[in-house]
Parts: C-alpha cells; structure tokens; sequence
C-alpha cells in the first residue's frame, strides 16, 4: 500500500524501468554524440513554453515531483538494454552497436538539474527547468521532461483558471476520470487539478496515491435500477445516511428536487441531513435558482446544490453572472483533457556548450523566420522584483555566466521599444533553484498539500488584469539588456546575409 503523501509517484504506480519513456531520435542522437566522443561535453538545456495557455496572462507550474522522481530512477535494465539491441535500421542492421548498450548499461546520471518550484506562476521564455551536465545525458532527458512538466502544467492553470471563475468559497470537484487520456492522463490530471485549486476528485487511485480528497454522487443508473425515484433515493440514503448528493434530473429536474426533498425530511426525522442534490442537465441557472427556493422553502437552506455538465472557466463565470445558485462544480472533461488547448507547447532547447579546450562556454541559439521561436542562449536564471508586499513586478532573464551591470534594465526581446529600469534596491527572488547536484537529489520537495497552498498564494499575488480571461494584461518579462544584446549580435552572426 502507498502512503498518501508518497515522493514517488511514478514508481508507486509504474513498477518497471521508464528509462525508454523517450523518442527513439534522443537515442540516435546519444549514439551519434557516442559515436563522435561528445557524450561528455558539458551542455545546459532550458525546458520552456513560447506563450501561456487558454490565451491567458500566465501559467501555473507542475510536474516537478514526477521529474525528481523520474530522474531518481533513470537507469537502463537489462530488458531496455534487450529490447534496444533488437532495434534494425532499414537495411537490416542493428540500430545500435553493442559498445554503445554497453555503455548504456554503465550509464549513471551526474547532471545539474535547477527548477521553478511546482505552484509557481511561470510565463512565456521562462525556464522552468535548467539541465546542465553531459551532452548525451542532457540529451536524454529531453522527452519525459517535455512530458512530465507539459501536461501538469496545462492542467493545473486549467484548474487556477477555474478557482478564478468560481470564486473562494464554492468547492471544486474534478470529475474526469472516465474522459482522461488513458490512466495516467487520468492521474496526472487529478494531482495536477488539486494543485491547481481544486478540493477533491472522484480518481480513487489518485485519493490513494496522493492524498486527495475523494467525493462522488451517484449515476443516472442508480435512480433507473430502482420502480421510482424517490425510492432510488431512499436506498441511497439508506447507505450514506451522512453523505449523500442525489442526482435530481434522471426524469423531470424539479420534479426529482422535490422527491429529494420528500427524503429530506425524512433523513431529519431520524437525525441526519441531505448534504446537497446534483444537476447535470438543461438550464443550469433556471433550475438551481427554481431548486434553491424549492429547498429553502422547505427548510433545508444548507443543502448543497452542485452542478455538473461540460463547465468550464468560461461556462461557471455566465452562470454567476446569470445568478445561478450554484456552490459545488463538478468540472470533468473540459479540465482534465484542457479541452480548448490540449498541449502546452513546451520546448527544450541547447543554449550553451563547453569549448572543446574546456576553457569557456559557447552559447547557442536556435534560429527561426519567427522571433518568438528564436532560443535565448546562455545559463539562464529568471530573477523575480517584488513589490513590498510580495507581488510580482517583472521578471528578468539573465546570464548566469556573465557578470551582471551595476544598472539594470530589461528589454522585452519580443518589442525592443519596452523597457524597464530596475532600481537598485528592488526586492527580488531567485525562482531556479537546485534540485540535482551530480545526479543527486539535494532538496526535500514539499508535499502536494503545501504545493497547492503556495500556488493559490501564486495566483493570487498577480494583479486581477493578468488573471482575467479575456484579453488579460501582458505581465512585463523580458531580458536583462547585456543579454538581449548579446542575443542580437549572435543572432546576426549566425544569420546569412541575404542580397537583395
């Protein structure tokens, strides 16, 4: 059995090796950076995305704890080793020699692993994660990271986006298990919605696994299996005499509000209350103001009514607006698939190399016709200035490896017209922080508990305008300006001057 507050929560799940939870070209790459003796250059890789999702004003990040774990764990077992060695190219071939399985199975991870803690408001350009070590391994590492960070991020600003709709006091339920992309899809979705801000799911195996509180109702079936509905729930509450939320519209919404309330009283009659009656079709704000007056009328005004039925962030906010009564959301397939923007887009990108003589570093860029595509080289960190009270200002990307000016001023790399000095005595936070020394772990990470608490302290430190929905105010990032100009004149170094 495993502990609700596990620091492994891929291998309490998964039992076998993940070290093949990659691209089969991270692999050709190790082969060839192998093949050429590059496998121990020094390199340092940014995880980042290029614009935040659901066109919102940030992201709130997460997949840190499945990272450290992941990375914990990375190693090739004999099985892997068997399985590459079966590898044929198209001629038939083996894919991969034996003295590279070989050195696959010697392989032992010694990276550098720097990262944004999990709950973290993140925006575009900003490494949330920084991988310094051996090329082929740095390399690597690539996929699952893009993987484990991608989704949970995704999932846990879907979930923040929802709290914002919502509002503090309603509870937020994540339904989506049975729509989730497989199981862990459906895991990963239910952590990631907590964090997030949610208050429970009904994922059992993630109540299991990660200490979630676990709710549920009944289904449609239930009320059918029995000759009438309000029998269905009689039985119902015969069960869960303390806890139970009858499902209202299998045949006639109002009609079953009333037939919940005939078992109402009766439940109060032997000492025992209806916690609250769902709905999960039709006019969601006809029917839960028509059911809260029906309730309140007959004495019953703490019943809790929840809703359900395809919500989202958008579809909670008109509901409030319409003056639903509604304080529980049951929020499913629009939060745990990100329906309107299923990918966040995260990329990987080599932004430095140490010299062959090992005497410096060579910074890197990735070029594109786009400039939001452009990479940003060196060893990046992303320097927070705070308010007094701890609110977010700007943000600053900087080159650890370059000593900073006396003076400092950031330039938005995407319109080089804004800018913005920093004063000297700005307060400030560091948000890369070391979580690998050598392929060692070197930090406790918090449980999900304190990470969902820290998020909502996040989320909540941004000003209303980056968090609104529609056309949210852009929060200022950008780079510090020896960098910015170092990226420009590397930038036309490496770009072919084209005639006329």
């Amino acid at each position: 059995m495993t502990s609700a507050s596990s620091t492994r929560p891929l291998a309490d799940v998964y039992a076998s090796s993940l070290s093949l939870l990659t691209d089969l070209y991270q692999l050709t790459m190790a082969y060839g950076y192998w093949k050429q003796g590059l496998q121990d250059r020094e390199a340092v890789f940014h995880l980042y995305f290029r614009r935040p999702p659901f066109e919102g004003g940030y992201a709130v990040c997460a997949g840190l704890a499945y990272v450290a774990d992941w990375l914990e764990t990375l190693h090739f077992t004999e099985e892997d080793l068997a399985y590459l060695g079966s590898l044929r190219g198209s001629k038939g071939a083996v894919l991969f020699e034996p003295g590279f399985l070989e050195y696959l199975r010697q392989l032992k991870f010694t990276c550098d692993v720097d990262a944004i803690a999990e709950g973290t408001v993140v925006f575009a350009n900003e490494p949330l994660i920084r991988v310094k070590g051996p090329l082929l391994q740095a390399q690597l590492l690539e996929t699952a990271l893009l993987t484990l960070v991608n989704f949970q991020t995704l999932i846990a600003t879907k979930a923040a986006r929802i709290r914002e709709a919502a509002g503090p006091s309603d509870q937020i339920l994540e339904f989506g298990l049975r729509r989730a992309q497989g199981i862990d899809g459906g895991l990963s979705a239910s952590r990631a919605a907590y964090l997030g801000g949610a208050d429970g799911t009904s994922n059992v195996l993630a109540g299991q696994k990660f200490g979630i509180p676990v709710r549920g109702t009944h289904a449609h079936s239930w009320v059918m299996s029995f000759e009438d509905e309000e029998a269905a729930f009689a039985a119902y509450a015969d069960a869960f005499p303390d806890d139970s939320v009858f499902l209202v519209d299998t045949y006639d919404t109002l009609e079953g509000v009333r037939h919940a309330i005939a078992v109402a009283r009766r439940m109060r009659e032997q000492g025992h209350e209806l916690a609250g009656i769902r709905l999960d079709s039709g006019d969601l704000a006809y029917l839960s103001r028509e059911a809260r007056a029906l309730l309140n009328e007959a004495g019953f005004p703490n019943t809790r009514i929840v809703a359900s039925n395809d919500l989202d962030e958008n579809l909670i906010t008109s509901l409030k607006l319409q003056g639903a009564q509604i304080d529980t959301w049951g929020i499913g397939t629009k939060l745990v698939t990100a329906y309107d923007q299923p990918a966040l887009g995260g990329v990987y990108k080599l932004a430095a190399l140490r010299k062959a003589d090992d005497s410096d570093w060579e910074f890197t860029i990735k070029l594109s016709e786009q400039l939001a595509k452009t990479s940003i080289p060196g060893i990046l960190q992303v320097r927070r200035f705070v308010s007094e009270k701890g609110q977010p200002r700007a943000d600053m990307l900087y080159n650890t490896a370059a000593p900073l000016p006396d003076k400092l001023e950031i330039i938005d790399p995407q319109d080089i017209t804004r800018r913005r000095a920093v004063r000297a005595n700005s307060d400030y936070r560091e948000l890369l922080e070391p979580i690998f020394r050598a392929g060692q772990r070197v930090c406790e990470l918090p449980t999900l508990e304190e990470i969902r608490q820290y998020a909502q302290r996040e989320v909540h430190s941004l000003d209303p305008s980056i968090r609104r929905f529609l056309n949210p105010h852009t929060y200022p990032v950008g780079l510090e300006a020896s960098l910015h100009h170092f990226r420009t004149d590397l930038i036309l170094e490496k770009r072919p001057l084209r005639p006329a």
